[in-house]
């Protein structure tokens, strides 16, 4: 049996024509998976029951079990699922006041990037997500909402880089925004990367309208390369030129992602060497204090400190965001996402209140 999220469009409609049955099905078909989920092969009442029959023979949706379940006083979500080899990843549910609800998925288990504020590579990579794993983790988002909810954003800012497993994930983007999928605008997909040039420019010239974020941290390769260990094979100029062709190709402005050490990356000619380094670009900054992960040795920035930040960009002509925190008393802010191992792993499914 194979994960049916796994196929293609064009190789689900081949398996459709192989078995004797129209093509129009599999949009039938990823309309219950879609909007229905958990709703088994059998009980898709619009199939005719021999096609019912052959998917369940042939096919499964479900391949992760949540393991863990915990919320926050602010509406964040964060589910723990173990995959069907024993591994682990986590995804997010985010919820704001007007309305918004967005997933934040993972693409790998663990991540090989080694940025050294971030959870999610503690562990080093195990391996990439299946296409149908990642969609998967939006469908068990999904059913986390209430009736009068939808899914309106996707970004791919959980464990793992993105780019390093672009094809698989923009296969189960494909699904999330088809018409008989979620249903979700790809102008409302945001994809964030560490910077690995040749993905961004892959990216590009695929055309998809998706929003990319690239994770700076540093003004200079100097003290980048010390704050992402991958950016002294890399290097900011490579970067900056392959956001600059995403720029052209896609005619969507580049966030640059910017988390706040203390006393590492935020003083004012951190600031000032920043302006000067994304000057004429077409660029918004966001900027994200630090969240605390156990173990690592760097602090959250005094909110003065951050407001003098932006205020120095800002100044110099540079937009900029701050993002607040949510989701950060169950470890589900960014940077904190990691695969869990052992006896908490194996925990029965639990739902704590934060």
């Amino acid at each position: 049996m194979k994960h049916l999220l796994d196929l293609r469009t064009s190789d689900f409609k081949e398996w459709l024509t192989r078995h004797g049955q129209p093509c129009f099905r599999a949009g039938q078909v990823g309309h219950w998976v879609c909007n229905a989920p958990g709703v088994p092969f059998e009980q898709m009442s619009d199939i005719p029951k021999v096609l019912r029959n052959l998917l369940a023979k042939d096919f499964f949706i479900w391949s992760m079990e949540t393991v863990a379940h915990r919320t926050s006083a602010d509406g964040t979500e964060k589910l723990l699922l173990k995959t069907s080899d024993g591994e682990h990843i986590e995804c997010v549910l985010l919820r704001d006041d007007k309305g918004n609800r967005t997933a934040c998925i993972s693409t790998q288990v663990g991540c090989a990037m080694g940025c050294v504020f971030c959870a999610s590579g503690l562990d080093g990579l195990i391996r990439n997500l299946t296409a149908g794993e990642i969609f998967e983790e939006l469908l068990q988002l999904r059913r986390l909402l209430g009736p009068d909810e939808r899914l309106s954003h996707i970004v791919v800012m959980g464990m793992g880089e993105p780019l390093a497993n672009l094809e698989r994930l923009l296969q189960a983007l494909h699904w999330a925004t088809r018409r008989d999928g979620l249903k979700i605008s790809a102008r409302r997909v945001t994809i964030s990367t560490v910077g690995v040039p040749a993905g961004i420019r892959r990216l590009a010239d695929r055309g998809a309208p998706y929003h990319l974020a690239v994770s700076l941290h540093a003004p200079n390769d100097e003290l980048r390369s010390r704050i992402v260990p991958t950016n002294e094979k890399v290097g900011l100029r490579a970067i900056l030129e392959a956001a600059e062709y995403y720029f052209e190709k896609t005619g969507r402005r580049v966030t640059y992602e910017y988390v706040l050490l203390a006393d590492v990356n935020d003083r004012s000619h951190h600031a000032a060497a920043l302006a000067e380094l994304l000057r004429g670009r077409n660029a918004l900054v966001n900027l994200i204090p630090f969240n605390p992960i156990q173990g690592l040795p760097y602090r959250t920035p005094h909110r003065g400190d951050v407001r003098r930040f932006a205020a120095i960009l800002d100044g110099a002509g540079v937009q900029v965001t701050i993002r607040h925190r949510k989701g950060d008393s169950i470890d589900a802010a960014c940077g904190q996402l990691r695969r869990l191992r052992g006896p908490t792993a194996d925990r029965p499914v639990a739902q704590e209140t934060a």
